[in-house]
This record gives structure tokens, sequence and C-alpha cells, in this order.
């Protein structure tokens, strides 16, 4: 990264919502009611303004694309997300489940070869190369 530049979090909240709208081009009243079905959640300030992050735009957009676009209601949206959540939650186990595999693997194929090479010292001689 060069120097005089942050990196830029999608997270932190900073658009108020009639910034927010005017990105997505909608109506706050828009913004709203998909905070009302549970579809977004902007973060409050202390005196409970609402602030949308990028990722809540990207969200947002994405919302509109669908219901506009593709002709899905709010309450499809939602299972939409619903079940991306969930997916999401079973790919990362599965990715966790696989790293554990491989660093048992890796573990076992360690200490087999590590018996090996206490055999064969025992034995006076050098472990097959090709007999791992």
């Amino acid at each position: 990264m060069s120097e005089g530049r942050v990196a830029k979090d999608s997270r932190r909240p900073v658009y108020v919502i009639s910034v927010a709208a005017t990105l997505v081009a909608a109506h706050p009243r828009t913004l709203r009611i998909y905070e009302d079905e549970g579809l977004v959640c902007p973060a409050r300030t202390p005196t409970n303004i609402r602030l949308y992050s990028d990722e809540d735009i990207r969200r947002i957009t994405w919302i509109r694309h669908l219901t506009r676009e593709r002709g899905v209601n709010l309450a499809g949206i939602r299972l939409l997300f619903e079940l991306e959540e969930r997916l999401g939650a079973r790919i990362l186990e599965a990715l966790y489940a696989e790293g554990t595999r491989k660093r048992t693997a890796e573990g076992t194929r360690k200490r087999t070869a590590e018996a090996a090479a206490e055999t064969a010292a025992a034995n006076g001689s050098r472990p097959d190369p090709d007999n791992r």
C-alpha cells in the first residue's frame, strides 16, 4: 500500500440514509422498509441515526436488482439471504474439516517417516526412500 493511503473497511458505517438512498437510487423510505424486513441492518449512532457501510450499499444494490430485474419479493430475498448464510456456514465447516484431515494425514506421514528412520537407525541401515 502506498504512503498516505488508508485501507478501506467495507463494513465501516459512513453514509447517512439520504446519502445511501442516493447511492442506490432509492427513496430513504425504501431503505427503512428493507431494514424493517430484516434485509439490511445499518449501524446506529448514539443519537439513533442510521449509518450505512459500503457492504450495506452492495447488499441494497443486490436487493434492488433482485426485486426490479428478477421479480423476487422481499420474503423471497430474505429466504435467499438465509440460504446464503447457511451455505456459507456449511462451506466454512467443510473447509475446516478438510484442513483438519490434511493436518492429520500430514502428521501421520511424518510420524511414519520418523518411525521408519528410528527402525533403520536401530538396524544400522538407512530407510528406503522409495518405501514411504
